[in-house]
């Protein structure tokens, strides 16, 4: 039986946006609560007795047991939106695969004759390493990347999405779209463990404003 789109939502950029700054605002609570036991000299596990086994009269009890309950419940909450956005990353980069057939994803180049209507670029390749995932890919320095991934011209933000993308497709190729030197590139980049640091192998820096 096909799953209709209820059984089976598509998911966007923007759902992916919206689930890490809710994993933002945790952390951001988890730091104002560790702060609180900061301030008492207690931490998570320090004693909340006195050497002859009273309530220590020196530090905030209520206060200190609230912050250490709400901690774990948030940490708690932190697991399961740190599985919740893997997840919508892993439908995210499906449907892109879904969306292009296997052989658009091999190395192909092509003339890009109506530039103007091509989206500017985001990123630019700054250095690759010989040898490295990049490199078999075919990326090369001064590449100006349009799209990577489930990240384009009109969802990027930061690198951190480039970075969100590259962790959580360890082993698992990747579209990445660049514009060199007047024409369109097509690769598959895998990002994947190898004789240097990171998985990829290469600098990617945001592109200048115009």
């Amino acid at each position: 039986m096909k799953m209709t789109e209820e059984n089976n939502p598509r998911t966007s950029m923007d759902d992916v946006k919206t689930l890490i700054k809710k994993k933002d605002d945790i952390e951001e609570q988890i730091k104002a609560y560790y702060d609180v036991l900061e301030d008492q000299g207690v931490g998570l596990d320090g004693p909340l007795v006195d050497a002859e086994g009273y309530p220590r009269s020196d530090v905030n009890l209520y206060q200190i047991r609230t912050a250490r309950h709400n901690i774990s419940c948030l940490q708690n909450d932190h697991k399961a939106i740190m599985v919740e956005i893997e997840d919508a990353l892993h439908r995210l980069h499906a449907q892109e695969k879904d969306k292009w057939p296997h052989d658009q994803m091999e190395a192909l180049e092509e003339p890009v004759e109506q530039r103007d209507t091509l989206p500017p670029a985001f990123a630019r390749v700054d250095a690759v390493t010989q040898g490295s995932p990049a490199s078999a890919a075919g990326l090369k320095v001064g590449d100006e990347v349009i799209e990577f991934g489930s990240v384009n011209t009109g969802n990027f933000q930061s690198l951190h999405n480039i970075a969100s993308v590259v962790q959580h497709s360890e082993g698992k190729p990747l579209r990445v779209m660049v514009v060199r030197g007047g024409q369109r590139a097509n690769m598959s980049l895998t990002p994947q463990r190898w004789s240097g640091q990171g998985l990829m192998g290469c600098k990617i820096v945001p592109m200048p404003p115009p």
